[in-house]
């Protein structure tokens, strides 16, 4: 079955709701890539559509609430729209399959991590039939990247490397839901990125449940390494950053190809998850404190700029004053520039949700408050360093929710810290009232210098050094111009973690899982 096997009205819109990391964000692109292909059209912002998808993330533990919450929200729009269908993927549908339309018998489809090329055709299936589709496979068919993929940003994109993770740790439910890790052959990877960077794409981002993990399907250890590499030879790619790494299979070969690739970004984001051996060892989190700080050590010893972050779980099961005391002293040591905290969440299924110790609500949220603060206190020293310092910022869509407000834009620095600066160049007039041809847009480089610098972004108050008009925003431009159905999609927010929440992306509600 394909999506060949039957097109939509092309009156039809849809609406895709994206929960959980940036794996089920670039499945959303495909998702809506598929609807498109099948001749449907994304619903205008706040409009009611014909298909509503929810790809969903089962790590929190208020996911499947936060579901189910919606679908019943959905139920009475429903009933007075003849021919409204509801679609159910990601992780939580391969979880609770057909526990979902028991509970919302109104669903028409629910569809899995590894068949999400099946959504048109299920959607017609179960119009056709008046009765809802369950359709979960156990293991990938083909690797997503084959699929039709509507991306949501004219100069960034996602670009996955491998799905699936070969990880036992034991408050993880994902590698039961997206299955052992399958890599995709390098040449296919390097042919995607050359194809998004003739599109005018200049930042990607590689993409894996445990991204330097790459390789383990050839046994080649330095194959994520030498990935990174030939990235740097793609001529016209400005910025390249991955994610999620695991500090097991963190080798110094990629931290050379790091230092040593111009293209390669000084940003790495590497989950820390506990600085207690005692807790790490029963969240079966193959390194310890030592190792981990280690990998800093190098790191900072080869790229002195690189921006750090991390993500930490609070409350794990067991957890002593004197584990949380070690957490908070690797935060010191570490010196995040952010980081994703999260209290422990249980999840039915994995070895953790039956571990006795579980830590009172109580307790695991005054532990929060303290990594918070101590986070937030780093976060904001690391930011004034940064001072004085003359960056080159690609300027995001989406970025800067009060942009407009203060006339300003956003965008990105190379080690990936927010940056909202003033949209002029020095000597002439404001750009964002100038002439088309001298309007600073999405996927442009803006040269600033830093005046001011809070927990969680930067600023730069003073006119702009230089303006680089680049093919991204160019691309970018040429999106805007396209019929209605086809233009402004949802700016692609590749950016740091918020201290204590996780940062929106593109119509996703979590970051999700962390490896």
């Amino acid at each position: 079955m394909g999506t060949a096997e039957t097109s939509a009205d092309t009156s039809k819109t849809y609406d895709i709701r994206t929960y959980g990391c940036q794996m089920n964000v670039h499945d959303s692109e495909r998702l809506s890539g598929l609807l498109e292909d099948a001749g449907y059209v994304r619903a205008a912002d706040g409009g009611d559509a014909d298909v509503v998808v929810f790809n969903t993330c089962a790590v929190r533990e208020n996911a499947d609430n936060r579901l189910y919450g919606n679908l019943g929200r959905l139920a009475s729009v429903k009933a007075v729209r003849p021919g409204m269908q509801i679609a159910v993927g990601g992780c939580l549908a391969q979880k609770d399959r057909e526990t979902i339309v028991k509970k919302a018998p109104w669903v028409d489809v629910v569809f899995g991590t590894h068949n999400i090329g099946h959504l048109p055709a299920l959607l017609e299936r179960a119009r056709v039939q008046e009765e809802a589709q369950v359709e979960i496979l156990e293991s990938l068919e083909v690797f997503p990247s084959t699929l039709p993929t509507r991306r949501e940003s004219a100069y960034a994109a996602w670009v996955s490397i491998s799905v699936g993770c070969n990880n036992t740790c034991t408050f993880c439910i994902v590698p039961a839901l997206r299955g052992k890790e399958k890599d995709r052959r390098s040449g296919e990877i390097l042919g995607e990125v050359e194809a998004l960077v003739n599109e005018g794409v200049v930042e990607v981002t590689l993409l894996g449940q445990n991204v330097n993990a790459y390789g383990s399907d050839i046994g080649d250890r330095q194959a994520f390494g030498k990935l990174l590499r030939a990235c740097g030879e793609i001529e016209g790619l400005e910025r390249v950053r991955f994610t999620s790494p695991h500090p097991k299979d963190f080798t110094d070969d990629v931290i050379a190809a790091m230092a040593e690739t111009p293209n390669v970004m000084h940003q790495l984001h590497m989950p820390l998850q506990s600085g207690s051996d005692d807790v790490l060892r029963a969240m079966r989190r193959s390194y310890r404190q030592e190792r981990y700080l280690g990998i800093i050590e190098r790191v900072r010893a080869a790229m002195p700029d690189a921006a750090i972050t991390t993500d930490i779980i609070v409350g794990f099961p067991g957890e002593t004053e004197e584990d949380f005391e070690q957490t908070l002293e690797v935060v010191r040591q570490a010196r995040f520039a952010q980081a994703f905290t999260f209290q422990y969440s249980k999840r039915p299924g994995t070895p953790a949700a039956e571990m006795e110790n579980q830590i009172p609500k109580a307790v695991v949220q005054a532990r929060y408050e303290r990594l918070v603060e101590l986070q937030e206190q780093i976060s904001w020293e690391e930011n004034k360093k940064q001072v004085g310092r003359v960056v080159e910022v690609l300027v995001a869509e989406g970025e800067g929710r009060k942009d407009e407000a203060t006339a300003r834009l956003s965008g990105r620095a190379p080690d990936n810290r927010l940056v909202h600066f003033v949209p002029s160049l020095r000597g002439t007039n404001d750009q964002h009232s100038g002439s088309p041809e001298e309007r600073v847009r999405p996927g442009d480089m803006v040269t600033v210098e830093i005046t001011y610098a809070a927990p969680h972004h930067l600023l730069a108050e003073g006119p702009a050094l230089a303006v680089r008009r680049t093919r991204a925003g160019d691309a970018w431009e040429r999106r805007q111009a396209a019929p209605a159905e086809a233009a402004r999609p949802a700016g692609v927010m590749l950016g740091l973690p918020t201290i204590g929440a996780p940062a929106p992306l593109p119509t996703a509600e979590t970051k999700g899982c962390a490896c």
